[in-house]
């Protein structure tokens, strides 16, 4: 491939390329210095989109590495990498806003009189129990990060110093976690 080749635009796109196919094929120097150069670009990305969320850029960017690495099968190596790139740090970006438009949804103030509510109270209290009770099924290292970032809110950062554990493994308890509990819900239908 020449560094001339429209399919793969400029320098830093075929540079990036270039690395991760060495990296596939088990170059471990050249798959360390891609993720190095790939974060850069990540952060100066997620940075231009989301503006005014510098925590949340660094932990959107780790997301994204960690779903490349896991999602390095799909990609096609006749196709310009920083659009699957893109592709998936878009989903994760998404994923983020809907997560924040739902913490801030749980702080509006709610007419407790409507019949609704009152409907659904038995219901909330019976899933509460339910969730608690397939919880409670999981080992610290899934549990716990389920409960402190998925259900309390608090961020990967947080919870890593809340639990001792490392930011990494708190995505990994949380992503091994809720793969477990949809399993043991798929089970139980």
């Amino acid at each position: 491939m020449s560094k001339g080749n429209p399919q793969y635009g400029n320098g830093a796109e075929q540079e990036l390329h270039e690395l991760f196919l060495r990296g596939l094929e088990g170059d471990a120097t050249a798959y360390r210095t891609f993720l190095q150069k790939l974060s850069a670009h990540l952060r100066a990305y997620l940075a231009r989109r989301l503006f005014g969320w510098p925590d949340e850029v660094e932990d959107l960017v780790q997301e994204c590495l960690l779903a490349m690495h896991n999602q390095r099968h799909t990609y096609q190596s006749d196709q310009p990498l920083t659009a699957w790139v893109h592709a998936i740090a878009r989903y994760k970006m998404i994923d983020l806003l809907r997560s924040k438009a739902g913490r801030e949804a749980l702080h509006e103030p709610l007419d407790d009189e409507l019949a609704v509510f009152a409907e659904s109270a038995t219901e909330a209290s019976d899933a509460r129990r339910d969730l608690a009770g397939l919880l409670d099924t999981l080992p610290d290292r899934h549990r716990l990060p389920i409960v402190h970032v998925k259900l309390e809110g608090l961020s990967v950062a947080e919870t890593a110093k809340l639990t001792g554990m490392s930011e990494s493994a708190v995505k990994v308890g949380i992503h091994r976690g809720l793969k477990a509990l949809a399993l043991k819900i798929k089970e139980a239908i």
